[in-house]
């Protein structure tokens, strides 16, 4: 779970490092962005060579999110850190990265993000 200002890490090769949130999609009442939700980003730090820069606002779809979730069979999902992958536009849901690091929720695929999920490593 997210809000604004929270930091994320970025868990794909676009060439960011360290996003910031600045909006949380979803209408006035959506404060808080958990795994699946988009959000709006600026970049913090990146690599001189990505394909984004520093202070480029983004959108990005949360995959991973140290605030435990519960699943419909009883379970409870947690991550050891807040992380991110940058999409292009919310309409196309297509990730800017070519790689996707470490293992990414469920519930990610499930919100219509099936690129992402088959590019992850591990889908939890």
């Amino acid at each position: 779970m997210v809000q604004h200002r929270s930091m994320l890490k970025v868990a794909d090769n676009s060439g960011a490092k360290v996003l910031q949130v600045i909006q949380v999609f979803g209408g006035s009442r959506h404060k808080f962005g958990t795994i699946g939700d988009i959000l709006n980003c600026v970049v913090k730090s990146a690599d001189p060579n990505g394909q984004v820069k520093d202070g480029e606002i983004v959108k990005a779809v949360l995959v991973r999110s140290r605030k435990e979730i519960k699943r419909e069979d009883g379970s409870l999902v947690r991550f050891s850190d807040n992380a991110a992958v940058v999409i292009d536009t919310m309409k196309d849901k297509n990730p800017r990265g070519t790689r996707i690091f470490g293992p990414i929720a469920r519930e990610v695929r499930d919100a219509g993000f099936a690129k992402i999920a088959s590019m992850a490593v591990e889908v939890v």
